[in-house]
């Protein structure tokens, strides 16, 4: 169903439109992901527990960022994507910069609220922009690439986070970060344009969003690769914002050092294993389109033996050398992935088919796995103290299998429900 080349006349190069979509994604991930390097400042100054940093860290972000996607995807599919890319980035950067001021859990829990709704409008439209300017045989790689906005932001926002609250304090990380996008904003609009819709498309009525997700709801492929993803989500929100407490309280490591640990960790493991996946999506899947969830199904199951062996190791540097290969594994899944999820619908339907995909990935995935992992931590305290939260991990590591089995099932029904 997808085009095999993207329509003439595009408003600008395509690598230029991809490296803007993926300098936003970094502030996007930047946002998200200094919460987690921060969360032990925060929990000191506001006396938080580890089930209320879940909270913030996941169903607070999650709540509106996975329902309000699927709205303004839609708006975007009809409107226009860049712009409502831009007013999300800024949106969601002036709510980073009020958790600064927070005083007590209600008020940082409103104001994450505030970054989840920015953050709705932003990946959703993405996707389908880089739809818009790859075409098909290019696009598991192009994915990739803008999904590098995961391991780079999430890198930055540990160093920064990191050093900037090291030198000040954690409020003053949330501020330089959250007024950075506000300024990067205006810059992505300038550049970034719409692709011209067909002429044929303006004398067609748009279809109605019932419409959408009746077409996928009947493609077996699009819930297996949404519960499979949102699987294997849980367990990576779940490591990515858990992994700095549990480096300072099983391993002993001061705040820079984390930093140190986890942003080489993401720049190496995470951008290999991402571009990675959407090379071999693009090589594999193009002849068996199957394969763009085989690849998925196997990284999960390679990393699950690594994972476990660097959580349960009691040294840093061992810890930091097992844990490369799984990182890398656990980014596998989003080039082939996505741009499966592309070809079950048409081009006027892109955004709006991968925001009820990112719902389903978002809800059980950020919105579960980051308080699931904090509160079964709380649970384990009594048994296991300070290393409950290596064991609530190690527990969670089941999740990577189940997701394989679900990427395994969707591969035959892929080449289907593609055609």
């Amino acid at each position: 169903m997808a085009d095999a080349t993207p329509p003439a006349g595009l408003p600008a190069r395509p690598n230029l439109v991809l490296a803007m979509l993926l300098l936003v994604y970094v502030f996007n991930f930047v946002d998200r992901q200094i919460l987690a390097i921060l969360a032990g400042s925060i929990q000191r100054d506001l006396q938080l527990s580890d089930g209320q940093m879940g909270l913030l860290g996941g169903l607070a972000f999650a709540l509106l960022y996975s329902t309000l996607g699927v709205p303004l995807a839609w708006l975007a599919d009809r409107t226009s994507r860049s712009w409502v890319i831009t007013v999300s980035l800024a949106l969601w950067s002036g709510f980073t910069t009020l958790c600064g001021f927070a005083q007590g859990f209600w008020h940082i829990f409103l104001a994450r609220l505030g970054v989840g709704i920015g953050e709705a409008g932003g990946v959703a439209p993405s996707y389908a922009l880089i739809a818009d300017y790859f075409p098909a045989h290019r696009r598991a790689f192009a994915l990739s690439v803008y999904s590098l906005g995961i391991p780079l932001g999430s890198a930055a926002g540990v160093l920064a986070g990191g050093y900037i609250a090291a030198m000040v304090d954690w409020r003053a990380a949330f501020l330089v970060v959250g007024l950075a996008g506000i300024l990067v904003a205006p810059l992505f609009k300038l550049t970034v344009r719409d692709v011209p819709k067909p002429a044929q498309a303006d004398s067609e009525p748009a279809p109605r969003f019932r419409v959408i997700a009746g077409a996928l709801a009947r493609k077996p492929s699009f819930w297996l690769l949404s519960f499979g993803a949102a699987t294997s989500s849980m367990l990576g929100y779940g490591i990515a914002f858990w992994l700095p407490s549990l480096l300072q309280r099983s391993f002993g490591l001061s705040l820079v050092e984390v930093s140190h640990f986890i942003g080489a960790m993401l720049l190496i493991g995470g951008v290999a294993g991402m571009l990675l996946g959407g090379w071999l999506g693009d090589r594999l899947g193009s002849g068996d389109r199957a394969f763009l969830a085989y690849l998925p199904a196997l990284a999960f199951v390679i990393g699950v033996p690594l994972f476990a062996a660097g959580i349960y190791s009691s040294d840093a540097k061992l810890a930091f050398v097992l844990f490369l290969v799984p990182q890398a594994m656990a980014y596998v899944w989003l080039g082939p992935v996505l741009s499966a999820v592309q070809m079950l619908v048409p081009p006027a339907q892109r955004s709006t088919a991968s925001a009820l995909f990112l719902l389903i990935n978002n809800l059980i995935g950020l919105g579960g796995g980051i308080f699931a992992l904090g509160a079964l931590s709380d649970a384990l305290t009594p048994t296991y103290g300070h290393d409950a939260l290596r064991y609530s991990m190690l527990y969670s590591l089941a999740l990577y299998l189940v997701s394989a089995v679900l990427m395994t099932l969707a591969g035959p029904r892929l080449r289907r429900d593609c055609a």
